[in-house]
């Protein structure tokens, strides 16, 4: 074990794990890169559809049920379909593997922050809604004034969940050749290498980690009701 440990050790020492596209800084930057392009179309595509169905109270029980099919689908059946579909695509504009995963990724994030926007807007508490209507306000402003801000600590959640998932199943990509953290997985086991394997999965890992933490305590911040929780203790 000691030896191991001296092992990974040298090869975090090794100025060539650190530079060009293979290094760590490289394959660390398309990892998020790839994470951060499809969680921010999964939330284009998601979130508006589901504030709004929430907010109207109606028609969302079934799309959440459709949604959630998504859930059962397996991420690493989707890449291996969609990937001979986008091979001249990856060619030509990014390197191949990225479409396939991109396209796998964003269906893999939407569920868990369609589900929880929808959620979030549609619970918050009725007697509320109807004060804000009977104090004047609008419609629109029912909804980014009172149903929003309260729905806001659940969306995040909702976001939080399908970061961390993202971040970890990006590692996938490089069964199809794509340039990630998950390569040094995938060619130390290619090649018998356990220091490879476990640098790969602990970047990994520590990345999980990070955005859970970092996410969750933005998800803290956005809570409208954080200082009236603080003040009851």
């Amino acid at each position: 074990m000691i030896d191991f440990l001296r092992e990974v050790g040298a090869w975090f020492a090794d100025p060539a794990n650190w530079t060009g596209n293979r290094g760590l800084p490289g394959l660390l930057s398309a990892h998020v890169g790839l994470t951060l392009a499809s969680l921010a179309v999964s939330a284009v595509l998601a979130l508006p559809a589901a504030v709004y169905l929430g907010h109207k109270r109606r028609g969302g029980a079934l799309v959440v049920s459709v949604v959630n099919i998504g859930r059962a689908v397996p991420t690493f059946g989707v890449m291996g379909v969609i990937f001979p579909l986008t091979l001249a695509f990856s060619a030509t504009a990014r390197p191949l593997g990225y479409w396939a995963t991109f396209v796998a990724m964003v269906l893999l994030a939407m569920p868990p922050m369609f589900v929880n926007a929808y959620t979030g807007v549609r619970d918050v508490d009725p007697a509320l809604v109807e004060a804000a209507r009977g104090m004047g306000m609008t419609d629109r402003q029912v909804l980014t004034d009172v149903e929003l801000p309260l729905a806001l600590p659940l969306v995040m959640a909702g976001i939080r969940t399908a970061a961390v998932a993202v971040v970890a199943t990006v590692t996938l990509s490089a069964w199809l050749g794509y340039g990630s953290l998950g390569t040094y997985v995938f060619v130390g086991f290619a090649q018998r290498d356990q220091v490879l394997v476990f640098v790969g999965g602990l970047a990994v890992a520590v990345l999980a980690v990070i955005t859970e933490l970092g996410l969750g305590g933005l998800e803290r911040l956005v809570d409208p009701l954080r200082a009236i929780r603080r003040r009851r203790r």
